[in-house]
């Protein structure tokens, strides 16, 4: 049983997705044929005109990407399955680029705080990430590609053809060859016959498949799955929580005093707890300041690191493996 501690008045908790330490782990959810629509031979490239604003580029349309072989990387900045995706994006964006190869990055947020352009914003520089990224608030680029999944890849051939999609992680060589193959078609000449080997590294790097047996959940209540203190979760209501006497697998509690919302929950005063009982290598806790009070570090944060307590989610996601919408 792992306990985390904060000493802050106002921490905000928007999402547990994990691993060992903490709350959660990632749910396994296996991406079926018939689990979503296939937009293969479509032409969604106009939506980008829907995009309510653009990171490291001016706004793209369908017209200038006439002529551009285009990958649509659909993320969101605390899907730890879309950050692990990340660096093959990146090394993809920039072997390719002189080649004719355009990565963009569509960032349809889960949560509401990830619709603010600075949160976005501050999670592109994280990452590395120097190919243009469009904001989709509204979900109106998301809903045109009838897309369900984080992460989900779509290959788009010069002509603004769907000709590949992929949805969860995994099978980076196959995707890597899709590229290939539709850089040499537009280009008529050969492309390189190997595939790059890419390595991950923190949040980034590849899940251990071998020892998971825990998986995701939530603290806002709206998606929360376990919860062991006494009388259950409070919905909307401050409320002094009970650290468990005894957990299960899987399951967990809070200490102190909380204020639990749909899709967070806000600590009110120093020395409030998470407790989770996990099997898995490692955790990823997706936290942040709150907006009332003084914000004070806390153990693992990127102000303080405290090795393992910044651990992060190391879950199963291999072929054909996402979160869904």
């Amino acid at each position: 049983m792992k306990v985390i501690r904060w000493k802050t008045m106002t921490l905000l908790i928007a999402l547990m997705v994990g691993g060992i330490c903490g709350l959660a782990i990632v749910r396994h959810i296996e991406v079926e044929a018939q689990d979503t629509q296939s937009i293969v031979g479509s032409s969604p490239l106009n939506s980008l005109s829907e995009a309510d604003g653009w990171i490291n580029s001016k706004p793209l349309s369908a017209k200038e990407l006439k002529g551009k072989v285009v990958l649509v990387d659909f993320w969101d900045y605390s899907c730890i399955n879309c950050i692990r995706a990340i660096p093959y994006i990146r090394a993809w964006a920039d072997k390719y680029r002189n080649s004719g190869l355009v990565v963009i990055g569509v960032h349809t947020p889960e949560f509401d705080v990830e619709k603010q352009m600075p949160n976005v914003e501050r999670a592109v520089k994280k990452f590395g990430i120097t190919y243009p990224v469009a904001l989709d608030s509204d979900n109106k680029i998301w809903n045109a590609f009838h897309n369900q999944y984080w992460p989900a890849h779509y290959f788009i051939d010069a002509r603004g053809k769907v000709r590949h999609e992929h949805f969860g992680e995994g099978e980076y060589d196959q995707s890597e060859r899709w590229i290939q193959e539709l850089l040499k078609e537009t280009n008529s000449k050969p492309m390189p016959a190997t595939v790059g080997t890419v390595h991950g590294q923190g949040a980034e790097a590849a899940p251990d498949v071998n020892d998971v047996r825990s998986q995701e959940t939530y603290i806002g209540y709206a998606r929360a799955d376990n919860f062991a203190s006494h009388g259950g979760i409070k919905r909307d209501t401050q409320h002094s929580y009970t650290e468990p006497a005894h957990l299960e697998l899987n399951h967990w509690g809070l200490s102190g005093q909380w204020l639990d919302r749909r899709q967070a929950a806000v600590l009110g005063a120093a020395g409030g707890k998470i407790i989770f009982r996990f099997h898995a290598r490692d955790l990823h806790l997706v936290l942040g300041p709150g907006t009332e009070g003084n914000v004070y570090p806390v153990p693992g944060d990127d102000r303080r690191p405290t090795p393992r307590a910044e651990s992060r989610c190391r879950c199963r996601y291999g072929r054909q493996w996402g979160r869904d919408r």
